[in-house]
């Protein structure tokens, strides 16, 4: 296999697997041979030494949730990936997201998670925002009107949604399912009028 300037490889240097990167090719005949870059450690490598890696899938958060609940519930790829097992009452027991079952009902999706639970995965960073709602009351004391927020709850295992006056949730509320950090499909999902009312996690967050 040919390699060029940029592949991650992995090869083994004194005894041990190591990951490198491609920093330049040099015709050496009858062989190839290559720069690596591991950790600020240059060595030419034989080209017949190097193993190309291939990127890691690329998942949603709530698909590498669903893979982390099964494995730590000792259940098999097999089980994991067949979108019949997501029931209303399996994802409420989880804890999963309600949409992995139409997520997995795509072909191309069974294969991206397959390949996620064998080879490991990175999650796909989507922008979140607060659904935060203005509520304006006077203030006897100031003799003035005030402004307040109120923020939505999203359950992500029934769809149940709430108005609480906190951004955060619990740890037991997290793990029944409940969400204020939303992607834009939840807001609209919900209503698309509440898309009106979203304001980025690090605005908030940084006030």
């Amino acid at each position: 296999m040919k390699f060029k300037k940029g592949d991650k490889v992995q090869f083994i240097r004194e005894g041990s697997m190591v990951e490198g990167v491609v920093k330049e090719v040099k015709d050496c005949s009858p062989d190839m041979w290559y720069l690596i870059d591991d950790k600020c450690k240059d060595s030419w490598i034989f080209g017949g030494h190097l193993i190309l890696l291939t990127p890691l899938p690329v998942i949603p958060q709530f698909v590498a949730d669903a893979i982390d609940t099964f494995k730590d519930e000792g259940d098999s790829l097999s089980v994991a990936i067949d979108y019949e097992v997501y029931t209303d009452e399996l994802v409420k027991e989880l804890s999963l997201d309600k949409t992995m079952r139409g997520w997995l009902w795509e072909t191309s999706n069974q294969e991206l998670f397959a390949r996620a639970w064998m080879d490991g995965y990175k999650v796909k960073k989507e922008p979140l925002y607060y659904v935060r709602f203005p509520l304006t009351f006077w203030d006897e004391d100031k003799a003035e009107l005030e402004d307040i927020y109120r923020y939505l709850r999203l359950n992500v295992t029934s769809d149940e949604t709430e108005i609480s006056g906190r951004t955060t949730v619990s740890e037991w509320q997290k793990a029944d399912g409940w969400r204020t950090q939303l992607t834009e499909k939840q807001i609209k999902d919900i209503d698309e009028a509440y898309w009106g009312f979203k304001v980025p996690v690090e605005e908030v967050d940084g006030e």
